[in-house]
């Protein structure tokens, strides 16, 4: 295995689906006991080898960091991170209250989200700050 600062660079042999996840085999993993060794490793993949999102379709990694307004334009935070409930992906938003850091979570479907922008760098939701 090539390793590059801490990292190893691998190259993947073949890739699947299997249930909520994907399997890979990787050139340089010769055997389970090298693949164990790999579990919980993060994976970084470049921006290029992507598919291009359809319409209506996003990257989680594009909406982190993305600002929340409502449709009254009252700020509600940003998106810290995104979570998969099964059914439906919940974007947990940062904001401050208080002089603390609490989160409020809005579920990323069609009944709450009206647009996402990402050249604004914005979300706009049916979401009030009560909620």
């Amino acid at each position: 295995m090539k390793t590059f600062s801490g990292s190893m660079l691998l190259r993947v042999r073949e890739a699947k689906e299997h249930s909520d996840t994907v399997v890979a085999q990787a050139q340089e993993v010769d055997d389970r006991d090298a693949a164990e060794a790999l579990k919980g490793a993060r994976i970084f993949i470049p921006r290029s080898s992507f598919p291009t999102a359809a319409t209506d379709e996003f990257y989680w990694v594009d909406l982190i960091g993305l600002s929340v307004v409502n449709r009254e334009g009252v700020e509600l935070g940003r998106v810290k991170e995104l979570l998969s409930t099964g059914p439906q992906t919940v974007l947990v938003i940062e904001y401050e209250e208080a002089d603390k850091t609490a989160e409020r979570m809005i579920p990323f479907v069609s009944a709450y989200v009206d647009a996402v922008d990402l050249a604004a760098k914005r979300i706009t939701v049916d979401w009030q700050p009560d909620y």
